[in-house]
């Protein structure tokens, strides 16, 4: 076994405890519930954030490195540590506009680096590992405003590849100008103008190089998001670290 495999297989046995000891907390604050009414038996439903354990940060420590420790010359737009983003204010867990990766699709992020820049190219990245409370501070929000819609439709989810560190949010720029690349919407819109495939002409055609540069190593992109891609990787786990 590698040793990558080994740390993953550490901290998979780490979050199999966690679950362990999260379902017997649960089930203990049942019993005192029961005996405080006297005997009865009663339906104890967890916060979505207490029933979902997460590996503990000195996992996180381990397993997540900063994309431009990999490659300094990533752009990096940590969208979701500033107020511009969809939501309007900062996100919780994001105390610094760093981005974080598992070791896995940051060293393979370096490498789609490489090759863009071969062709006069490079990458921008709004976002990576995305805390756990984070994206159920998103689900608040899409609730509260209400476009509750967003997280029906799976826009907005409310357990993401992000939070174990192996997603990643990006787009391309000239390295020379720092301009974006047109990539025909924003990032994060929730439209099917986003979708991958719904470009025509130069759009289009930038769409398709960032995908055929990210799967050459092997990302793979969500469909409905052309910005969004993720990286497989075994026994990969939830983090709530927050992102200092």
């Amino acid at each position: 076994m590698t040793g990558s495999r080994l740390e993953a297989a550490k901290w998979g046995l780490v979050y199999l405890g966690a679950m362990r000891a999260d379902f017997r907390a649960r089930a203990a604050a049942a019993a005192l519930l029961a005996l405080a009414c006297g005997g009865r038996t009663a339906a104890v439903r967890p916060t979505e954030a207490q029933a979902w354990a997460t590996a503990p940060d000195a996992a996180a420590e381990s397993l997540l490195v900063d994309v431009r420790s990999v490659d300094s010359t990533i752009v990096v737009d940590a969208r979701y540590a500033t107020p511009d983003n969809f939501t309007g204010q900062p996100l919780p867990g994001y105390e610094a506009p760093r981005v974080l990766l598992r070791r896995e699709p940051a060293a393979a992020l370096g490498r789609v680096q490489a090759r863009l820049r071969t062709g006069g190219l490079g990458l921008k990245v709004f976002d990576g590992y995305r805390p756990v409370r984070a994206t159920l501070a998103m689900v608040d929000w899409a609730e509260r405003t209400g476009r509750r819609e967003l997280v029906d439709s799976g826009y907005i989810a409310r357990r993401s590849r992000h939070n174990l560190g192996v997603a990643v949010d990006l787009t391309m720029v000239d390295p020379a100008s720092g301009s974006e690349v047109p990539m025909g919407t924003p990032f994060d819109t929730f439209t099917p103008e986003a979708h991958t495939a719904n470009a025509t002409g130069r759009v289009r055609r930038y769409r398709q190089i960032l995908v055929q540069v990210m799967e050459s190593e092997g990302f793979r992109n969500y469909e409905r998001e052309w910005w969004h891609f993720s990286y497989p990787v075994p026994g990969a786990v939830a983090f709530d670290r927050a992102i200092r």
